[in-house]
């Protein structure tokens, strides 16, 4: 579950008296920064602040409790309504906490969603249940065996890349987006899916339906991408008409990381599979939902037996007999 804008204001504003008060968004989820300091996250409408002596002096009664599975552990502040004692929190908190360390030349850290969103590019080796939140894509559609050499598939990434790097360096030109903050490209993604058939045949790799797609930074509007895929196709003398904004709500999928060769693959699926049914869940190939990859590794770069790709399955939760 995301966070409802109207908490993360009103946590925003009962915690202004400690100092300036930024959030960013992460994921559906937020950090909560004060003078340029991350002191806590809010995750699913509950307020985590970072551990300090500091923080446990004042209020020794406080729980402990990680906002996300592999998180460390924080204080749970579930009193936020006086705003006073939760502004004196917060500032004896930050009274601990280091500042940013500076970067060459004043430039910010850009925001890598492969670490600031490690439950989702960074899962565990063994299956594990995630309820992905809604996202925007650039992508491109299409069907065939994603090997073919000068294929759509191939075609297909081309076009993303060239659309996704001319948003990612339009500060350094004319075009100016609002509310741009400096990113990395996140990586490859792609849905697949066979018709007529539920999970995946990696047998007819001809038989592939697929949408190929790289994840959107939030203020990135569509307005902004209809700039760049005609900005991309004239630099770049390519057709990026194919391009689109995929908006995507996952939902409830059990997913894995895989280490190894694409063709490696059904090994790590059956075991996926096998845990969402020891765990009460069952595959959910309903309309619209899809076989989902994301590739980490370059497959240009990295030999076959280490490359990292996350598996997920869409899956729904079974009634209970």
């Amino acid at each position: 579950m995301a966070c409802h804008a109207e908490y993360v204001q009103y946590i925003g504003e009962q915690c202004s008296g400690a100092g300036e008060i930024t959030l960013r968004k992460m994921f559906g989820e937020y950090g909560i920064y004060c003078d340029g300091k991350i002191f806590g996250l809010i995750c699913d409408d509950q307020l985590y602040i970072k551990i300090t002596a500091g923080g446990r002096a004042l209020r020794p009664e406080l729980e402990t409790a990680s906002p996300y599975e592999g998180a460390k552990p924080h204080f749970l502040m579930t009193d936020v309504d006086d705003r006073e004692s939760l502004s004196a929190f917060v500032r004896a908190t930050c009274e601990e906490l280091p500042l940013p360390k500076p970067k060459k030349g004043g430039e910010s850290t850009p925001l890598d969603y492969k670490k600031a969103d490690k439950e989702l590019y960074q899962p565990p080796k063994k299956p594990s249940i995630v309820d992905v939140p809604a996202m925007r894509y650039l992508a491109v559609r299409g069907k065939g065996d994603p090997n073919e050499a000068g294929g759509e598939y191939q075609t297909a990434i081309a076009l993303l890349y060239a659309v996704a790097y001319t948003l990612k360096m339009s500060e350094k030109g004319p075009r100016k987006i609002e509310g741009y903050f400096p990113y990395v490209v996140p990586p490859l993604e792609g849905l697949w899916w066979q018709e007529g058939s539920d999970g995946i045949d990696d047998s007819r790799k001809e038989a592939f339906s697929w949408i190929s797609m790289i994840r959107l930074p939030d203020f990135i509007k569509n307005e902004d991408v209809d700039w760049a895929i005609t900005e991309a196709g004239r630099k770049k003398k390519l057709d990026c008409s194919k391009v689109e904004v995929f908006p995507y709500e996952e939902g409830l999928c059990v997913q894995c990381m895989h280490v190894g060769s694409y063709e490696e693959e059904p090994s790590t699926i059956a075991a996926m599979e096998a845990y969402g049914r020891k765990n009460g869940y069952a595959a959910d190939f309903a309309s619209g939902r899809y076989h989902h990859e994301i590739y980490l590794s370059d497959p240009r770069k990295c030999a076959p037996e280490k490359r990292k790709t996350v598996l997920r399955c869409p899956v729904k939760k079974t009634e209970a007999r």
